[in-house]
């Protein structure tokens, strides 16, 4: 569906929704698996730090998740997808398969 002059199209606009969410897993991903390993080895001050940090990164994923199911990008999966997988995994999971539904694999930056 094409909008008025000056506007983007839909697929477009869910382009640059999904690029935003696949920068913020990318970056909540390079906090996770550090975040993982001082838990593993008990590092509790690098864990006091991450840890607010990861949530909130994966408070501001499900956000951006939950938006594009208000305005109809994608489905509810999304959201229970990031939830389930601690927000990056699932985030880049989904992300890669709206994009291929709508072709952009090759698009994708």
């Amino acid at each position: 569906m094409v909008v008025s002059i000056g506007h983007v199209n839909e697929a477009e606009r869910t382009l640059k929704d999904l690029r935003l969410i696949r920068i913020v897993a990318f970056a909540d991903f390079a906090l996770l698996v550090p975040l993982v390993v001082a838990a593993i080895v008990n590092e509790e001050g690098v864990v006091g730090i991450l840890g607010p940090i990861h949530g909130v990164g994966l408070l501001l994923l499900l956000f951006l998740c939950v938006r594009g199911v208000v305005q109809d990008r994608w489905g509810w999966w999304f959201r229970v997808i990031v939830v389930v997988t601690l927000g990056p995994p699932g985030s880049l999971i989904g992300e890669h398969r709206i994009r291929r539904r709508l072709g952009a694999v090759d698009r994708a930056v």
